[in-house]
């Protein structure tokens, strides 16, 4: 009985210790599982951090990304893109800045350049000043591109079109805001200027001509007036070489109060003591005593003032604050003068015209559209053609004839000649000269 007794205790000792085990087993699992909890906790916390870490930073990548595509434009080749949006602040490219001349006889434009009147002068009209460097580096990079791609075997037309398409892309042709100045000249040889294809003329530029591309953009009617001379045959280079001279010459006299019968008797001059060599035969490049350069206004080509590349002419005509010209000088092996040639193919409004009444509808018809589409700026047989005009032939004959639309044949010297040009644009700023058409090709 006793011996049950004790035995029995002895099992619930046992019972009670077996528990107690299994209570501080239980415990120390337990306490292992939160430790092994937090553990992972952290870890996931870890691995949360990490993605939104990766998450920002690919965020961010995008964010770099998307600022370099919507970073600076840079032109395509062929030019694309608009000149307005390659520059979308409206600060274009400036062109060469010169002083003044400054002059012995009481005509002084000393201390100009860094006068603070003048300074603020000229504040008020940067606005017109942008508008001439937007024309004029749509006029560099087109030149730059045609240039690149102009060779001997190439129909005129084709040159004249793929340029003239470039500008309308280049300048964001807009109506009567913004477009093409005047037709795309490609004189050659011994006509010296106002040529360009009529519809139908598939002449082709040869090895040995002598090709004068002139060709003028404009924005808000502000022109840039910039033509060169291409001639694939290394002969011809003197000749090219006496005219870039004659204009460099030009521009160098060029400024406020110059004479302007002055800077012709300087051009004269340079362009005269430059001798060619053709055929054996050695020529005086001549100056083209009937062509000169003139001054530009709004809409307006020719806008009063001409200036000669002869000397000779009246001396109390001078050149004045902000006025623009267009220097451009022509050089010759024949005669030195020029003629009416055949075949017209530039033609412009009379800019001093005023209401006429026309009794013939499609003389008034063509006149509505010239007004829509060129203003007072010149035109061409091409362009009325890519206008929708047709059948347009004795309407505008009819126009010219009334002296509504003035008719600008091509000008030749003699046959067998060769004539060459250089031309750019000048801007007589209060402080300086700017030759805003500069390029680095010349």
């Amino acid at each position: 009985m006793v011996e049950d007794i004790i035995e029995d205790v002895n099992n619930l000792e046992v019972s009670k210790s077996k528990k107690k085990k299994s209570k501080k087993e239980l415990k120390a699992n337990s306490d292992a599982n939160v430790e092994t909890a937090l553990v992972t906790n952290e870890k996931n916390e870890e691995n949360i951090i990490d993605d939104k870490n990766q998450v920002s930073n690919e965020v961010t990548k995008k964010k770099k990304k998307k600022k370099k595509k919507g970073g600076e434009k840079k032109q395509t080749d062929p030019p694309s893109i608009p000149i307005h949006e390659l520059y979308p602040n409206g600060n274009y490219p400036v062109g060469e800045i010169l002083e003044h001349p400054i002059w012995q006889d009481g005509r002084t434009a000393i201390n100009r350049i860094t006068s603070e009147e003048k300074k603020a002068l000229e504040v008020s009209f940067e606005d017109t000043y942008n508008l001439f460097r937007r024309g004029a580096e749509c006029h560099r990079q087109t030149r730059q591109w045609v240039q690149s791609f102009i060779k001997p075997g190439m129909p005129l037309i084709e040159i004249c079109e793929k340029l003239e398409n470039s500008n309308r892309t280049l300048i964001a042709e807009d109506g009567l805001k913004a477009g093409l100045a005047f037709p795309t000249g490609c004189s050659i040889n011994h006509c010296a200027a106002h040529y360009t294809p009529n519809p139908g003329d598939f002449t082709v530029l040869n090895y040995d001509d002598v090709c004068k591309i002139d060709f003028g953009v404009h924005v808000n009617g502000y022109l840039i007036d910039c033509a060169w001379t291409v001639a694939f045959n290394p002969v011809y280079d003197p000749l090219l070489a006496a005219v870039r001279a004659a204009t460099n010459t030009g521009i160098k006299e060029a400024g406020i109060d110059a004479r302007l019968s002055e800077i012709g008797a300087a051009i004269q001059e340079t362009m005269e003591s430059h001798e060619v060599e053709l055929n054996g035969k050695t020529y005086t490049v001549k100056s083209i005593r009937n062509l000169n350069g003139h001054s530009v206004g709004p809409y307006r080509i020719h806008a009063g003032k001409t200036v000669p590349i002869v000397k000779g002419g009246a001396q109390s005509e001078i050149m004045e604050e902000n006025e623009f010209y267009a220097i451009e000088t022509f050089g010759s092996t024949g005669k030195g003068v020029v003629r009416d040639d055949d075949d017209c193919s530039h033609y412009m409004k009379n800019y001093d015209v005023g209401f006429r009444s026309l009794r013939v509808p499609r003389a008034k018809t063509l006149l509505n559209s010239i007004n829509k589409n060129f203003g007072t700026l010149a035109f061409c047989k091409r362009w009325l053609e890519r206008a929708g005009e047709s059948r347009y032939l004795l309407a505008l004959k009819h126009l010219c004839d009334e002296g509504i639309v003035d008719p600008y044949p091509p000008l030749s010297d003699v046959k067998g000649c060769y004539t060459a040009q250089f031309e750019h644009t000048i801007l007589l700023r209060p402080t300086c000269k700017e030759v805003v058409s500069r390029g680095t090709d010349y």
